[in-house]
């Protein structure tokens, strides 16, 4: 058994909830928060058979697409005006980064 840990944007968490759940994938949803842009992400736990870890693979990959978007950086110098970009950065957004990892045990009560 493995645990599969899914970190998506949140524009991707629905769509990705209802395909995993039409193709009968139990997950839970956590909220997180992005380090680079501070965005809002999903993160998902998916816990799966051996088997199965292709196919919700792709499930992934098939509703978590990067897409270009626009963003106004913040200074890493924290508020001081002199080290302000005034201008957008396009940057690469979206898409999922996966953990696969081994499940010593599992147990339902």
């Amino acid at each position: 058994m493995k645990l599969i840990v899914a970190v998506v944007q949140d524009k991707d968490s629905n769509r990705l909830s209802n395909a995993l759940v039409d193709e009968d994938f139990r997950a839970t949803k956590l909220a997180s928060t992005g380090g680079f842009l501070k965005a809002g992400n999903t993160t998902f736990l998916i816990g799966v058979e051996d088997n199965h870890i292709d196919q919700v693979l792709q499930i992934i990959q098939d509703n978590c697409k990067a897409r270009e978007q626009l963003v106004a950086p913040v200074s890493p110098m924290g508020g001081n005006a002199d080290s302000y970009v005034p201008y957008p950065v396009e940057v690469q957004v979206g898409g999922a980064t996966v953990f696969i990892l081994e499940v010593e045990q599992f147990e339902q009560f």
